[in-house]
């Protein structure tokens, strides 16, 4: 099994930045694409960002130049740089890996717990 731990999320006020990082552990035979989405409440969960293995990226269309997702293979950990947030970014961050455990087996989905983000003052 793949385990995915988010870290970096809090209150932040409007304007300001927060940087969310997931690291991957357990049985990785290979990751391949990584990203973020995020739940609101009364919303549906939607993508926030994605990056390949390779580094090619794509981004939500309500990020508009805010945010910034990369990755550090060696440390099988994805990061989300979110700079000028606003309140409505709040909401619960959730990473998801793509990832194989085994060179026979198929890529499978994985989910972080979630952590929140709140944009208020």
């Amino acid at each position: 099994q793949v385990q995915l731990v988010e870290s970096g999320g809090g209150l932040v006020q409007p304007g300001g930045s927060l940087r969310l990082s997931c690291a991957a552990s357990g049985s990785i035979y290979s990751l391949n694409d990584m990203g973020w989405y995020r739940h609101a409440p009364g919303k549906e969960r939607e993508l926030v960002a994605v990056i390949t293995t390779g580094g090619s990226t794509n981004y939500g269309d309500f990020v508009q130049g805010r945010f910034t997702i990369s990755r550090d293979n060696a440390k099988n950990t994805v990061y989300l740089q979110m700079n000028s947030l606003k309140p409505d970014d709040t909401a619960v961050y959730y990473c998801h890996a793509a990832a194989r455990v085994s060179y026979y087996r198929t890529p499978s989905d994985y989910w972080g717990q979630g952590i929140q983000v709140t944009v208020s003052s």
